[in-house]
């Protein structure tokens, strides 16, 4: 029997492929590419390897995937792709210094009922693990920001020939911050929708604001959330300054 989710699956692939063309097309694909990614990050760290090494390798991997299958464009792509790096070193610190204060690794409360009987003696730290999950939730959220920026910046540079390169960066910079609003309403609508059931329970159980705020279930998220937002305004100045320095490069080549 046909499910539901793969109906959904092939409407999304074929509204891609009518609206986007062979672009849309590689970007359904790198979907897919994305999922095996995941799929062989999660089970090589459930096998043992360093968590942390190989989240950053498949986050590398997810990047160019993503980026490079979703333009045509080897300038923006490239842009796009460094500055991402970029803005993923910068989480990775971020996260390393701030992760053992949030005290968000393992399970709340309620997940006692779910995990009965279940033995957490897994062999994996679970700081580690909500370490790998901050990481890989703020790639969307970077790719995006970054593809964004560098279109805008290219599509610049190509109508205005004679644009001044010292001021290219204030020009990416104008530009990010128009997509800023909307990256960071797209990043919090969807967390909010997303544990909106979870948040009615909260109501529910009589959680007054401190126990909901403090909630492990809802810290964990709302801090990935926070890194994603962060993502996504580093991504601004960080594109807009490699776009800046690409461009004197190849200038100067010429």
């Amino acid at each position: 029997m046909v499910s539901a989710t793969l109906i959904l699956m092939i409407i999304l692939a074929v509204l891609m492929v009518i609206v986007g063309g062979a672009t849309g097309l590689r970007a359904f694909l790198s979907i897919i590419l994305n999922f095996a990614v995941l799929f062989v990050n999660i089970a090589l760290i459930s096998w043992g390897f360093p968590a942390l090494t190989v989240t950053i390798i498949s986050s590398l991997v997810i990047l160019a995937i993503t980026i490079f299958m979703g333009s045509d464009d080897d300038q923006i792509t490239q842009n796009a792709f460094y500055s991402s790096v970029l803005v993923l070193a910068v989480l990775i610190g971020l996260i390393l210094i701030i992760h053992p204060h949030l005290m968000i690794q393992g399970f709340g409360n309620e997940n006692n009922e779910d995990l009965e009987g279940m033995s957490l003696l897994i062999g994996i730290k679970f700081s580690d693990v909500i370490t790998s999950t901050m990481i890989i939730s703020s790639l969307g959220a970077v790719a995006e920001a970054s593809i964004a920026v560098s279109t805008g910046i290219q599509e610049l540079i190509e109508t205005t020939p004679d644009l001044d390169l010292t001021k290219l960066f204030s020009h990416g910079y104008e530009i990010g911050k128009e997509i800023i609003g909307t990256a960071l309403n797209t990043l919090f609508f969807g967390f909010f929708g997303s544990f909106l059931g979870l948040f009615i329970w909260y109501v529910k159980l009589n959680y007054r604001f401190s126990e909901f705020f403090n909630n492990k279930i809802f810290a964990a998220e709302f801090s990935m959330i926070l890194i994603g937002f962060i993502g996504v305004i580093s991504a601004v100045p960080l594109t807009a300054w490699v776009t800046q320095l690409r461009v004197r490069k190849n200038s100067g080549s010429l």
